[in-house]
């Protein structure tokens, strides 16, 4: 019997464009796994994809993370201000 697949979508934005793989796995694979296979860490910068910045439809998560069918894995570019000392300047 074949084995089970399942698509999803790993997506990672920069300021001026948008990455949107859709890769096709087999069911059990990680987050971790999902992003190898699209291709986009070759993509980026060395060192742009940070462990502590994926996360699924928003939610944080970890790179053992399982992947279900359909899920859309995004990868988070690190903040370049403090959303509290954005807020201290405008108020200034």
């Amino acid at each position: 019997m074949a084995e089970r697949t399942i698509t999803a979508e790993v997506v990672y934005a920069a300021a001026g464009e948008q990455i949107l793989r859709r890769v096709e796995l087999a069911d059990g694979s990680t987050v971790k796994q999902a992003i190898d296979a699209s291709g986009i860490a070759g993509m980026l910068p060395e060192a742009a994809i940070d462990a502590r910045h994926l996360g699924v439809f928003a939610r944080r998560v970890t790179p053992d993370q399982i992947v279900r069918d359909g899920d859309r894995i995004e990868i988070y570019r690190p903040l370049m201000l403090d959303p509290m000392e954005a807020r201290r300047r405008r108020a200034r």
